[in-house]
């Protein structure tokens, strides 16, 4: 895999929002435990490959369009290329992930929105240090400097609509007043 690139690495983003994509095939779907590994390790790859010429740590923002991982009316090309290397098609992808899906892969920070109208939310953050490794802030706020403590924090960090979407809802509930009449 292409961890590095000459500005930097983009590792620790690529792992979260990968790791993000897989908890829905993990939960969702009829995924074994090597479907996963190899989707996870595929997906990895490909992103690597695809960012490794658009990673601007200097400039988190640009390139952020390119970075993009889209699921709506299409699948997302990257995501569908890794669904089909375990055996899945576009349509148990669609049946799998958020029908409506944007996740921004930036330097320092990966967030997620679910819906068109739904709450961006964060889902990795980190902070450059004067030695060069990010500073993470984990799930309790503690900025901490080891890259390796990136994995557990993306997952037992449940944000947002996430939360929610593990119990099967795609959207929050609605608001109903309920009145009783005799």
């Amino acid at each position: 895999m292409h961890t590095l690139c000459a500005r930097g690495t983009m590792k620790p983003e690529i792992n979260a929002a990968v790791g993000f994509l897989s908890r829905f095939l993990r939960i969702k779907g009829h995924v074994n435990d090597r479907q996963l590994q190899t989707f996870n390790q595929t997906l990895q790859d490909i992103l690597a490959e695809q960012y490794k010429h658009h990673w601007f740590p200097d400039r988190p923002n640009k390139g952020s369009g390119y970075r993009c991982i889209r699921i709506n009316h299409k699948m997302d090309p990257l995501v569908g290329q890794a669904g089909q290397r375990i055996g899945l098609s576009i349509q148990q992808l669609y049946l799998l992930l958020p029908s409506e899906l944007t996740l921004w892969v930036d330097p320092f920070e990966v967030s997620y929105r679910i819906g068109e109208d739904g709450s961006i939310c964060v889902l990795y953050e980190s902070h450059p240090s004067a030695n060069g490794n990010p500073n993470v802030t984990t799930g309790n706020g503690n900025p901490t400097s080891s890259v390796a403590q990136v994995s557990p924090m993306v997952d037992s960090h449940i944000s947002c609509k996430e939360e929610l979407l593990v119990l099967g809802r795609t959207s929050p509930a609605k608001p109903y007043m309920m009145t009783v009449s005799s």
